[in-house]
């Protein structure tokens, strides 16, 4: 039996929650921001905290192994079309009511690299190579793409502003892994990577338990 939440703004009207089948152990799949349904199949409980609270798996803190391990289908229903924000909200309140998840928020500096010119670049349109090629983007959505390959924190200090058309080459030295030959790409780009110690807001785990099924 779906579980009936208090009807509020910030609540789905119904929902359900079911530790994934080991025969459907597999994909994980997510329901688009704006649709009446919220769905999640074979998700973890760690991942729905990522997409509730906004942040990656390395902010997370103090989380119980079977955040990590076991898996659920969840699906919620809304009484109304809802925002992405309020989609955000709704599972927050979701993984309050089903898995009695308590957390706090920390704010703590850890090492990483901020992202600077070494010279103030003629042009940010580059047309060399075709491994990395952003349209539109900011050197803030540049930071943000390192920051998911270099697996730590990086920051736009450029000051640099607007959108814009470029592209990074990284065809050099086929024997080094790609985040190092992409920071090469960067670096020649017209950047440069400071370490520094950077704050990092991090979710801290206070309490989770497993849910009752249906």
């Amino acid at each position: 039996m779906a579980l009936r939440l208090a009807h509020a703004q910030s609540a789905f009207e119904v929902a359900s929650v079911k530790q994934t089948p080991q025969s459907a152990l597999g994909f994980t799949k997510l329901s688009q921001p704006g649709e009446l349904r919220f769905t999640a199949s074979n998700v973890t409980l760690e991942l729905l905290t990522e997409l509730a609270f906004g942040v990656e798996d390395r902010q997370i803190q103090s989380a119980p192994g079977w955040m990590v391990t076991d898996h659920y289908d969840v699906v919620a229903k809304a009484d109304r079309n809802i925002t992405p924000a309020e989609r955000t909200q709704m599972v927050q309140t979701l993984l309050e009511a089903r898995f009695q998840l308590a957390s706090h928020q920390e704010t703590k500096e850890t090492a990483g690299f901020a992202l600077v010119p070494a010279n103030p670049p003629p042009s940010l349109i580059r047309s060399q190579g075709k491994l990395v090629v952003f349209q539109s983007q900011s050197i803030f959505a540049l930071a943000s793409y390192l920051s998911q390959i270099l697996q730590v924190p990086v920051v736009d200090y450029s000051r640099i502003r607007g959108t814009y058309d470029f592209t990074l080459d990284t065809d050099r030295s086929p024997g080094e892994p790609f985040p190092d030959r992409l920071r090469s790409a960067v670096e020649d780009f017209g950047f440069r990577f400071e370490s520094q110690k950077l704050p990092v807001q991090s979710t801290v785990i206070d309490h989770a338990e497993r849910p009752t099924e249906n």
